[in-house]
């Protein structure tokens, strides 16, 4: 497996093939400031759904439209890299009013979960963040070809429960057994391990990638981010149900 392949889908080969190409480079600070711009709109829409919700509005449609209209985006970027500055944005947006849903129906449910949930978040991504920095975990061919094809496997298996739902199968995944429990939590871990991926292609790349791939690297690490929210949200649910 060569070196430049990732299980995030914004860090593709081909994304990198005109790393030279540019006299402006991509640079960390540049994927930071566009990070927090894109994380801005996906809490606003976020918070903006949830004060809907609590009003007594139905929100399902909000929840698929977005988680549906995020797949479709991502399936363009992946096509057309050069529209990522217009598209990333749009992408945010989609997932705000997916995570808004999710997040209104945990809070519903579970006052404050929500909130431990972004907490657990943040404090993931900067763990993982000090261990890739500080070189305790090394992102080795073979640490990279793992988390590949778990994050690969759990994404095909999410993939078939999805469309096994449209004909009234329900998978096991939506449960709180201890298997969906169990799934969850090895999701969740390989989202965080996902992380390292999106720190190694960052650090191989900047000041050399073409400036514009800043909304390339702002993708991946959002798909990430919000991946590891979802799973730690889905499985903290569950164990509150359990307990």
């Amino acid at each position: 497996m060569r070196l430049n392949q990732t299980s995030n889908p914004a860090f593709s080969n081909y994304f990198w093939d005109d790393d030279y190409t540019s006299s402006k480079k991509m640079t960390v600070s540049g994927i930071l400031i566009k990070s927090f711009f894109c994380i801005t709109i996906v809490a606003g829409i976020t918070v903006s759904i949830w004060y809907y919700y609590s009003n007594g509005n139905n929100i399902k449609w909000f929840t698929t439209g977005g988680m549906i209209a995020a797949i479709i985006i991502s399936l363009i970027i992946s096509y057309r890299q050069h529209w990522a500055k217009f598209l990333v944005p749009l992408y945010a947006i989609a997932k705000g009013f997916f995570l808004g849903g999710i997040t209104s129906y945990a809070q519903a449910q579970f006052p404050n979960l929500p909130f431990q949930a972004i907490g657990v978040t943040i404090i993931t991504f900067f763990v993982v963040l000090i261990l890739y920095q500080t070189r305790i975990i090394v992102v080795t061919k073979k640490l990279r070809s793992v988390i590949i094809t778990a994050c690969s496997a759990i994404f095909v298996t999410y993939l078939i429960s999805w469309i096994l739902s449209f004909f009234g199968i329900k998978s096991f995944l939506w449960g709180t057994s201890w298997l969906a429990i169990g799934f969850n939590a090895v999701a969740a871990v390989f989202a965080s391990l996902a992380l390292l991926l999106d720190f190694d292609y960052i650090e191989r790349h900047k000041n050399k990638a073409p400036k514009e791939k800043e909304w390339l690297a702002t993708w991946g690490l959002l798909v990430t981010l919000i991946w590891l929210y979802a799973e730690i949200l889905r499985l903290m649910r569950k164990l509150a149900i359990r307990f």
